[in-house]
C-alpha cells in the first residue's frame, strides 16, 4: 500500500500532467492551425499560390520536426528559462512542448484541409466566396471531423513528450516515473506511473474519438 504522502505525490503528478498536455495542445493549435492554413493556402494547387511563404512554412515544419523531442527540450532550456524564468517544472516543459508540437499539428491540419473535396470548394468560388469565406465556413467546416481526430492523436503524442520531460525535470507523471523508479528503484511506483499515463492516453483517446464523431454524424 502507498502511503498518503506518496498517493498526495502521485495525484500532483497526475494534475500536472493533465495541465501540460491540454494547455501545451490548445497552445500548439493556436499555432499549427495557421500555420497548417498557410501551407494549404500557399501550396501550388491551394487558393493564395506562394511558393516562398510555402518554402519557408514547410522549412520550418521540416527542421523542427527531425529535431528529437528529447534534444528539443535540452535545447530550449535558455529560452524557457527566458519565457517562464525557469528551465523546470510542469509550467516550463509547456514551452518546447508548444514549439515542438506546433509543426508537427500543422502538418496534420494541412493534411487534414487537402482532404476537402475540390467540388465543395469550387462551388464556393463560384458564388462569389472570399479566400477567408472559404477558409472559415468551407475548409475548416468540412474538415472538423479529420481536424478533431488529429488533434486527439496530437494530444496523445503530446502526453508522451510531457512525460518524456520528467528525465530533465519536467513534472508531473514521467518526473515522478524517473525519481523513484529509475534513481531510487521503486518499481511499484513506475509501474503506477505507467499504468496511470495508459489510462490518460485511454481517456484522452476516447474523449476526441466520441466527439469527432458526434460531429461527424451532424453532417
Amino acid at each position: 500500500m502507498l502511503d498518503s504522502a506518496t498517493r498526495s505525490m502521485i495525484l500532483e503528478g497526475i494534475l500536472q500532467t493533465i495541465y501540460m498536455s491540454v494547455v501545451s495542445t490548445a497552445l500548439g493549435y493556436a499555432l499549427g492551425l495557421p500555420m497548417g492554413v498557410l501551407l494549404t493556402i500557399s501550396d501550388k494547387n491551394g487558393l493564395k499560390p506562394n511558393a516562398i511563404l510555402y518554402k519557408i512554412l514547410d522549412a520550418i515544419s521540416n527542421v523542427v520536426r527531425s529535431v528529437p523531442f528529447l534534444i528539443l527540450l535540452i535545447l530550449l532550456i535558455p529560452f524557457t528559462r527566458r519565457i517562464v524564468g525557469q528551465s523546470y517544472g510542469s509550467t516550463a516543459t509547456i514551452v518546447p512542448l508548444v514549439i515542438g508540437s506546433a509543426p508537427y499539428i500543422a502538418r496534420m491540419v494541412e493534411a487534414s484541409l487537402k482532404e476537402v473535396d475540390e467540388g465543395v470548394i469550387e462551388a464556393a468560388k463560384s458564388m462569389g466566396a472570399s479566400t477567408t469565406q472559404i477558409i472559415f465556413k468551407v475548409l475548416l467546416v468540412e474538415a472538423r471531423t479529420s481536424l478533431i481526430t488529429n488533434a486527439t492523436i496530437a494530444l496523445g503524442t503530446i502526453l508522451g513528450y510531457s512525460a518524456m520531460a520528467g528525465t530533465v525535470g519536467g513534472g508531473g507523471l514521467g518526473d515522478i516515473a524517473v525519481r523513484y523508479g529509475y534513481y531510487r528503484y521503486q518499481t511499484d511506483i513506475m509501474i503506477i506511473t505507467v499504468i496511470l499515463l495508459i489510462l490518460l492516453f485511454q481517456i484522452f483517446q476516447n474523449t476526441g474519438m466520441a466527439i469527432a464523431n458526434g460531429l461527424n454524424h451532424k453532417k
